[in-house]
């Protein structure tokens, strides 16, 4: 396999576990229809920068070590179980109040610094994302790939993931899904701290497996 084929083996293998419904996709459309486009498109860039810090971890090798030292795995998985309960439960307790965009300016740039980071962190809390990188990386990178290789799949890997999330803000930030999620809006954040919540003790849970 050429090394340009490889690489888009790998983009396109990306781009489908990126579609797969995950914590990072609710807390996007989240956002979309509960905040503000802009919101939810600086969630997509926090999806982004995910996604370099993983293919930097895939290409660094460092997959392997949570693969060999089970016990660093572990905790990882216990860690990012833990902040996504966390987060869910602030979506929760938030649920009855009033929506972000109703807020001023200043307190609006402030949010989307939040969705931001937060956004980053979802997209690292979970360390089983780390294992697929690493592994499709292994199976699809040559074993001696060039250096431009690594050059250029971290901002190849960010267009895909950041892609596909301003995608779905785009899609979920329109106005007949906000009109729905304002008639309803504690059912909506509940559901998604429920979904959210519900991936966090997952983790926990089967943290030894």
């Amino acid at each position: 396999m050429s090394n340009s084929l490889a690489i888009a083996s790998i983009l396109f293998t990306l781009l489908i576990g990126a579609m797969s419904p995950g914590p990072s996709f609710v807390l996007v459309v989240r956002n979309a229809i509960g905040l503000s486009r802009k919101d939810a498109m600086a969630s997509a860039l926090g999806m982004g920068l995910g996604g370099i810090i993983f293919s930097a971890v895939a290409l660094a090798g460092l997959y392997s070590l949570l693969a060999a030292v089970s016990w660093l795995y572990m905790t990882l998985k216990i860690a990012g179980g833990v902040y996504l309960i966390y987060l869910a439960s602030k979506i929760w307790r938030s649920a009855s109040m009033p929506l972000a965009f109703d807020d001023l300016n200043d307190k609006r740039t402030k949010g989307r610094a939040h969705a931001f980071w937060t956004a980053v962190a979802t997209q690292l809390s979970n360390p089983k994302t780390a294992i697929v990188y690493g592994s499709i990386f292994a199976s699809l990178l040559p074993q001696h790939p060039p250096l431009w290789c690594y050059l250029v799949l971290p901002p190849l890997v960010f267009v895909i993931e950041a892609g596909w999330y301003t995608v779905v803000a785009l899609c979920f930030s329109s106005q007949r899904p906000r009109r729905i999620y304002l008639r309803s809006k504690a059912g909506v954040d509940r559901f998604a701290a429920g979904v959210i919540g519900a991936l966090g003790l997952h983790l926990v849970w089967n943290a030894r497996t």
